[in-house]
């Protein structure tokens, strides 16, 4: 049979058929394992999802509060079983909504929150104590994480009832996405300090979702998404360490946040070896005693720079083969893209179509009858110790320059992603890679699609909303309530402390940011 040099979209040989001569000398009690057991290859639980499927989020924000809950509550009565949350730029960034550089960007890509009366209007009615939510903010995350207690607490919901996610996972903006505030090495005192907070307050809250998501989306290979995710989880648990905890304090809480792509046994088999590389790091490198520190539990998110404008339904078919992907690979947690995203905010149709996408694939498909399904297939097995040695190599080469802040100030990271990007696109543009409805099987004639509406109206509400907080609450007290934060951040005293205390008094995100800007500095990159 003739070898026509097929590879997997990070590199890794693809031979015409394998056999056990592929796996020679490969050993399952140590490569295999049983699920939910040591090395967690085949799962984090013992019966997966026998016992329970993964939970099904839908990822939406937009506009103001109000109109996300709104959505909100339509995905719940649809059989949605979590929450997950996009925020606006600014909010993102660190500004009100009434500050010229949010001009024009208030509620676009996600909702805006700038105030505790914003996060009452986005959690009305909810029911925290049963419900999770996992919210992608990372620069402003104690922020909001301190606004979602604050208004808990408000509905009697204390702080070992709640459970979520924030993503919290700076690193990564500095390599891949570019919503930084501050400095590296002060935000990774901040991240340290959300680790203490949720020991002592927020037991059951995920205090980071170490992400490998928007690393792919900006251009990586799989083996670069799991690589330099990895090191950054790394430079995070011994960043804790440091800062005195024990690692089974935090590190049981750590979790993870993965892309789903197209080339679907790379991506099972990426899945597979990630959680077997954090299981052996977690055990070698840091020596945690506790088997919940070991477990690599995360969150998948279908490739959103997959999607095409051209042939927007062809977006279903690419959603439901990264779905099955992700199931087979283990994930904990669900998103499933809109078919319309590369237009714009999904709109709800489409939200609906990929939530049933979910739903079909965990009641329908039989795929969740018995627990890693693809284990002991010869190329399964072969490509997840292929990513996994590719991967190491990686970690191995950032150990070397001193870990991954290291890397990155080095530009070491944005240069591998950057080549891999050029790489791909080079590919597509000459047609080596085939996109169905882009460069290959093109219609003359594209439909007008439904798109997303946005209301200018809402930036205009919202900016007259935090100028009325700010003219009518006690400005002397915010002054002091903010005096707190600059000291605390001059000083060692865990920072989520005295921003609480702010937050609960109507000091805006913005004005929070702008105190640790004033201790801390602003991130400029050097290239």
């Amino acid at each position: 049979m003739a070898d026509d040099g097929r590879q997997t979209d990070s590199g890794i040989e693809i031979k015409p058929v394998y056999d056990a001569g592929d796996l020679d000398g490969w050993d399952p009690a140590t490569q295999l394992g049983e699920p939910g057991r040591f090395p967690y290859t085949r799962g984090v639980r013992k019966d997966m999802y026998r016992g329970r499927l993964w939970t099904m989020r839908q990822y939406s924000g937009f506009g103001d509060a109000a109109s996300t809950n709104e959505r909100w509550k339509l995905l719940l009565s649809h059989g949605s079983t979590g929450l997950s949350c996009a925020f606006d730029l600014p909010t993102q960034m660190g500004y009100d909504s009434d500050h010229p550089r949010s001009e024009g960007e208030v509620g676009k890509v996600g909702v805006a929150i700038d105030s505790i009366e914003d996060m009452r209007l986005l959690l009305a009615d909810l029911p925290l104590d049963q419900v999770t939510t996992s919210m992608t903010i990372n620069a402003t995350a104690a922020v909001l994480l301190l606004l979602y207690q604050l208004v808990a607490e408000e509905q009697g919901v204390t702080g070992d009832k709640l459970g979520g996610t924030i993503q919290n996972d700076i690193l990564k903006e500095y390599v891949a996405r570019g919503t930084y505030v501050y400095p590296p090495r002060p935000s990774m005192r901040i991240i340290t300090d959300i680790f203490a907070y949720c020991q002592k307050n927020l037991p059951q809250w995920n205090t980071i979702s170490i992400s490998g998501y928007h690393i792919r989306e900006a251009g990586s290979t799989a083996v670069q998404e799991i690589a330099f995710t990895i090191a950054n989880g790394i430079a995070y648990v011994e960043a804790a360490i440091a800062a005195g905890l024990d690692v089974d304090e935090f590190a049981p809480r750590l979790s993870f946040f993965w892309n789903g792509h197209n080339n679907f046994f790379e991506e099972v088999a990426k899945f597979r070896a990630a959680r077997r590389m954090w299981a052996k790091i977690m055990t070698e490198r840091f020596g945690a005693k506790d088997e919940k520190s070991k477990l690599l539990r995360f969150h998948t998110q279908t490739g959103g720079s997959t999607l095409t404008a051209q042939q927007p339904e062809n977006n279903i078919v690419r959603v439901a083969v990264q779905s099955l992907a992700a199931v087979l690979g283990g994930t904990q947690s669900l998103h499933t893209n809109g078919f319309d995203e590369a237009l714009g905010l999904p709109t709800a149709k489409a939200a609906k179509t990929a939530l049933r996408t979910q739903q079909i694939i965990g009641y329908e498909s039989g795929v969740v009858d018995t627990v890693d399904p693809l284990a002991g297939s010869y190329f399964v097995e072969s490509l997840t110790d292929a990513v996994e040695a590719g991967a190491f190599e990686y970690i191995d080469k950032i150990d070397g320059m001193g870990g991954a802040v290291a890397a990155i100030e080095a530009g070491f990271m944005q240069d591998e992603i950057e080549a891999a990007a050029y790489a791909f696109a080079k590919g597509v543009d000459d047609g080596e890679k085939i996109v169905v409805g882009m460069n290959k099987f093109v219609d003359a004639e594209m439909e007008e699609p439904e798109v997303f509406p946005i209301d200018p109206q809402l930036q205009i509400n919202q900016i007259a909303r935090v100028k009325k907080l700010k003219e009518t609450r006690d400005n002397s007290a915010v002054e002091a309530r903010l005096e707190d934060v600059r000291a605390a951040a001059r000083g060692t005293q865990n920072l989520l402390e005295p921003m609480k205390e702010a937050l609960r008094i109507g000091v805006t995100l913005g004005e929070v940011s702008d105190a640790l800007r004033a201790e801390f500095g602003v991130y400029q990159p050097s290239r």
